[in-house]
Parts: C-alpha cells; sequence; structure tokens
C-alpha cells in the first residue's frame, strides 16, 4: 500500500502540481480509505483556555498575553465549570483545556494570580480542574499543555482521557533571532520530541501535528513527519497528527509573513498520509481555509475538535463551520461525517491507555466501534 521508500521520495515532492499532485493525491487517498474507510470523523467539544499567560513569545500567536495585557488571565474553577457546563447543555463530549506554558516560571504576577487560586504550578492547577470536570460533569478531559514530564504526565493521566502537543516544527533554525520560535523555551525540537516520548512510555493517547508555512523548508516538514512516526512505532500513542496552516493575524510579529497555498496544504497532506502509518489519523482543521473540503481528496480522515457554544481561542478570527454544513461538503466528496470521542476507538480497548475511572465513562459514550453514539446535527450552530 505504501512504498518503503515513500519517505524519501517525498523530498522530491516540494514542487508538485497539476497532474503529478493529483496522482500523489489519489495515493494518499486510498491509503486513507483502507484504512479509515470512507468515514470523516470530528469530536464535539467545548474549549476552555486556562490561561493566556505563557512564558513563550512565538511571532505567530495571538493567544499568548503579557500579564500586563489586556486578556491575561486565569479561568478560575467557576468558569471552568460554567464552560463545561455550557457545552453538556449542547452534547458536548470533551472539554478541550488550552494553555500557555508554565507562565508562573517567568512572570511574578502570573505566580501571583495562580497563587491566590492555591496553587503554585500551572500544571498542578490544570490537573484539580480536570479533576473537577470529571466530578462535576458528564465531559472527557483533553489537554493540550505543551511539553512535559515524566512526573507531570503522571499528575495529568488519571484525570484526562487524552493529551496533546503540537510538535509544529523540528527545525533548530526557527529558534534563531528574528525567526518565530526565537527565545522560545519550550518551542526546541528536542523538548517537544521529548514530550512525544514521554507521552509514549506513559501510554497516553496523542495528539500532534505541523505547523506549516512559518519558516520551515520542505525538506525540514518531512523531518517532522518522520520524527512523529518514529516515535509512534515505538510507542503506539499517536493518534492523530494534524497539518494546520499558518495564518497570519493583525498585531503579530508575522503579520506580513505569507500563508501557505491551498495547494502546499494538499501537498503536505498526501506527504503526511504516505508517510505516517495508516493507524494514525490525519486531521486538518476545516475552519481555517475556505476549500477546507479539498483536503479530502489528500488523505485526511478528521476535521478535529468543532464547538457549538466556544470559539476557536486560539485562530478567534476563523470561526467554525456548520456542522450540517460541514456533513454536506463531506458526503459531497462521497464520505460521511461521523463524530467520535476524544480517545480514539483503538485505544478504548486497551486500559492501559484510559484511566479506570474514565474508561466505562467513555466507552458509555460510544457506539459498538468506538466512535460516538448517534447525535441530531440540525440544531449544531457555532458560537461567533
Amino acid at each position: 500500500m505504501v512504498s518503503c521508500n515513500d519517505a524519501e521520495d517525498a523530498r522530491t515532492w516540494a514542487g508538485l502540481s497539476g497532474d503529478a499532485l493529483a496522482k500523489l493525491m489519489v495515493r494518499a487517498n486510498a491509503v486513507r480509505r483502507a484504512h479509515w474507510g470512507d468515514t470523516i470523523t470530528y469530536s464535539r467539544k467545548v474549549f476552555a483556555p486556562l490561561t493566556t499567560m505563557c512564558r513563550d513569545t512565538c511571532g505567530y500567536c495571538t493567544f499568548v498575553k503579557h500579564p500586563d495585557e489586556p486578556g491575561a488571565f486565569i479561568m478560575t474553577p467557576e468558569q471552568v465549570l460554567a464552560s463545561a457546563r455550557r457545552g453538556e447543555e449542547t452534547g458536548c463530549k470533551e472539554l478541550l483545556f488550552s494553555l500557555g506554558e508554565k507562565p508562573e516560571q517567568r512572570y511574578e504576577k502570573a505566580a501571583l494570580a495562580l497563587g491566590k487560586l492555591g496553587y503554585t504550578s500551572m500544571i498542578d492547577y490544570l490537573a484539580a480542574m480536570c479533576a473537577l470536570v470529571l466530578d462535576e460533569t458528564s465531559l472527557l478531559p483533553h489537554v493540550n499543555a505543551g511539553t512535559l514530564s515524566d512526573d507531570e504526565i503522571a499528575k495529568l493521566k488519571p484525570v484526562s482521557a487524552s493529551m496533546g502537543m503540537m510538535l509544529e516544527t523540528v527545525s533548530n533554525r526557527l529558534m534563531q533571532p528574528g525567526m518565530p520560535h526565537h527565545a522560545c523555551p519550550d518551542k526546541t525540537p528536542k523538548a517537544r520530541l521529548r514530550t512525544l516520548e514521554t507521552a509514549g512510555r506513559n501510554k497516553v493517547p496523542f495528539t500532534t501535528g505541523l505547523l506549516i508555512g512559518i519558516g520551515e523548508t520542505w525538506d525540514e516538514r518531512i523531518e517532522a513527519l518522520e520524527a512523529i512516526n518514529a516515535v509512534h512505532q515505538r510507542h503506539g500513542h499517536i493518534q492523530e497528527v494534524i497539518v494546520q496552516n499558518f495564518q497570519a493575524k493583525p498585531g503579530i510579529a508575522m503579520a506580513h509573513h505569507p500563508e501557505p497555498s491551498l495547494e502546499d496544504m494538499l501537498r503536505t497532506l498526501a506527504a503526511a498520509r504516505l508517510i505516517l502509518d495508516p493507524s494514525i489519523g490525519l486531521q486538518a482543521p476545516p475552519n481555517l481555509s475556505v476549500r477546507h473540503a479539498d483536503y479530502l481528496a489528500a488523505g485526511i480522515n478528521d476535521w478535529g475538535g468543532i464547538s457549538p457554544v466556544t470559539i476557536d481561542f486560539i485562530n478567534p478570527g476563523h470561526p467554525w463551520p456548520q456542522l450540517d454544513a460541514l456533513a454536506e461538503a463531506t458526503a459531497r466528496a462521497g464520505c460521511q461525517l461521523q463524530e467520535r470521542l476524544t480517545v480514539y476507538p483503538g485505544y478504548l480497548c486497551d486500559a492501559g491507555y484510559v484511566p479506570p475511572q474514565m474508561l466505562g465513562r467513555a466507552q458509555g459514550m460510544a457506539r459498538g466501534d468506538g466512535l460516538a453514539a448517534a447525535q441530531a446535527l440540525e440544531q449544531d450552530g457555532v458560537a461567533a
């Protein structure tokens, strides 16, 4: 199905277009269909931005705020529960915690704000909020907490169904002055690859991915895909890989940086599908391109998390698509849209991946094949 030389061949695909790109996409789509069939999934989630403060200052980020800026905050337990209950009311099954990395280690104001809540570590507070969601609601927490140590994963695993962290790139060049990851201690490829390994050793169902168009070369994209695949071969825990296109936004250091084209996304998605183990889900965000339906022909099998109640706080200018419209676009491509859980079906069969206190909850939300039990789409709007 997939040539053992695909990863090496992929280094020659950088300029593919026209018929050559179409043929590559056909190959990639055949891999998707052979392993995943014609079901394209998404997760119905509520998004909780636990803190907008971060010790990193990436050149493409609008989510992060300096403690002195408007919009810098840490959600209170009451706010977390309010968001969770809004999610429950609209049929969400996942609560996605996203947060800046370890702001208390760089900013005194962040440490003081955390201290007022009774914590000295943002990871400890995150674990407490996951436990609160589990105790008070029916939702499954998923955490995007950035780089994590063994000890930090040990705190989070008992209270989260799955975790994630974008690898983004393996390029050390992007750490240099003037580049998007300069002075961002958590964005070193070594630290992020170490987290992928740590999650694997601890049997955490994990999401990772690439952020393309931030200055990396084509070869560096291929190296990142190879690195992800290698860690999955060792541990088997990468449940999905996201290929996300950089978006220029006002007020960021990269406000005038060119965005990747649709063709560039299609090339990268096809390469990802052919390089990655077929068991790894391939995802692309539908709200970051008006031509997202074209991604289906390049081998994706998942649209990612979509919320009926909260915006995409990472890309606030890009609203989620309406689910009925997404279902129609998926159907036009010969596929059907189906809700999944934050944990992919294969990991629900192994208690080592999902903590016992959550396994029954997750299985209760699933139908026989491990995807989410049927839910009507008629009222699925999306918050502005």
